[in-house]
């Protein structure tokens, strides 16, 4: 089920004020954003490298540029999600993608 999660990290990225976000995350500050509602969010420049975003839904949200190479995404749905230049984890078949931005599939993870 998905979530609103309560949290500094997560409002800041509600609020679109990514370079307050990535501030604190270089802070160290913990960042919980698993099972998270990401709808039509605009994450463009947002650090979310090594983060586990399992289960979130990034419905219609714009990731375009962001690494995600590093992040758990198992779960997750990017249904309508502007992908231009996202870098995917390699354990996720580029097919899971497709289907995940066409179809809202949520992505399995080759294992």
């Amino acid at each position: 089920m998905l979530e609103e999660k309560i949290s500094a990290a997560y409002e800041l990225l509600r609020d679109e004020d990514v370079d307050a976000f990535n501030a604190l995350r270089a802070k160290g500050s913990e960042t919980d954003l698993t099972k998270v509602k990401f709808r039509s969010f605009d994450l463009k420049g947002a650090n979310l490298s090594g983060l586990d975003l399992s289960g979130s839904s990034f419905k219609n949200a714009d990731l375009r540029g962001l690494d995600l190479s590093d992040c758990n995404l198992e779960g997750c749905s990017f249904l309508n999600a502007k992908v231009s230049g996202v870098a995917f984890p390699s354990n996720i078949d580029p097919q899971e993608i497709i289907l995940s931005l066409e179809h809202g599939t949520r992505i399995r993870l080759n294992v």
